[in-house]
């Protein structure tokens, strides 16, 4: 057994003790048994090396019925889950609590001093009021913060979330004795009732499709014209009666109408790739999937 397993099962004895008689008025006796059966499982998942399930183990217990010694080992799970600035607030409590009495003060004043050399702090700041902030996922409180938040040396993620959306996150590498000041942004108060950028896009995405509809009508109704004046122009021709004038009027109006209907025809296939691009280049948030199912086709999107 480790010199710190060893500790930690000197410290079962003593806590579970204070536990049933060293409560604070409020705790009754059932919370006192259930907070030690608590603890007792924490130490069982650290000595087999499974901090995490020891540390939530540790942290029922003092919140079924707080007590200091409680603490010490809380600190010391962090400890080995290498969360130094959590470990060093534990610790610092656990001192703090126990008083001058506190057992083993002098090798908790000893670790303490170790763990000062291994954190350092991030200064958050937001552009907008009551936003959460996090750090490596745990909410650390909400904007402004009154103070720097200590954090463990080495890259910290932080994150802004505004109404539990995400709206930033930073890395951020942090050494000993350092302040890291770190701005996020929030998004913008604009947000809240819409925007006016999105709503002008589909506007003239609309109007660009009704353009090229108009070509492509244009196209198919000229082209339509084009073909009956051209049958009529043959029929003319074939009259013996036909004059001269009335055939060169019905050719150039068939060779109007001709060349009409293949430019707005030319018009409106650009015009369609164009808009097809724009489409396919929209926001990141609008997109939508269309997949062939047993049952037949899905179509499913986000917008």
């Amino acid at each position: 057994m480790t010199a710190r397993a060893l500790s930690l099962a000197v410290m079962v004895c003593m806590a579970l003790a204070s536990l049933a008689d060293a409560q604070p008025p409020a705790a009754s006796p059932s919370a006192a048994a259930e907070a030690g059966k608590h603890f007792q499982r924490g130490v069982t998942m650290y000595n087999e090396a499974d901090y995490r399930a020891a540390l939530v183990e540790f942290r029922r217990a003092y919140e079924t019925a707080p007590n200091a010694a409680v603490l010490y080992n809380i600190g010391q799970t962090y400890y080995q889950l290498q969360n130094y600035a959590a470990a060093l607030v534990a610790l610092g409590r656990y001192l703090t609590e126990a008083g001058s009495s506190a057992a083993h003060r002098r090798e908790v004043e000893a670790t303490i001093d170790t763990l000062q050399t291994r954190v350092g702090k991030v200064a958050v700041t937001t552009n907008l009021p009551g936003c959460d902030i996090t750090v490596d996922d745990e909410l650390v409180g909400k904007s402004p913060l009154e103070e720097p938040v200590l954090v463990s040396i080495g890259r910290r993620k932080i994150t802004v979330l505004r109404d539990g959306r995400v709206t930033e996150t930073r890395f951020v590498d942090v050494a000993a004795g350092d302040t890291v000041n770190v701005a996020l942004s929030a998004g913008d108060r604009s947000d809240q009732v819409g925007s006016a950028p999105k709503s002008s896009g589909k506007s003239s995405t609309t109007w660009g499709w009704y353009v090229t509809g108009g070509l492509g009508a244009v196209a198919v109704g000229t082209g339509v014209a084009a073909y009956f004046e051209s049958r009529s122009l043959s029929d003319a021709r074939g009259k013996f009666h036909a004059s001269a004038d009335d055939l060169n009027s019905k050719g150039n109006l068939v060779k109007w109408l001709s060349r009409t209907a293949d430019v707005s025809g030319a018009l409106a296939l650009i015009g369609a790739a164009v808009m097809v691009k724009i489409s396919l280049s929209r926001s990141e948030t609008s997109e939508a999937h269309v997949a062939i199912t047993p049952n037949g086709i899905r179509v499913a999107g986000q917008f």
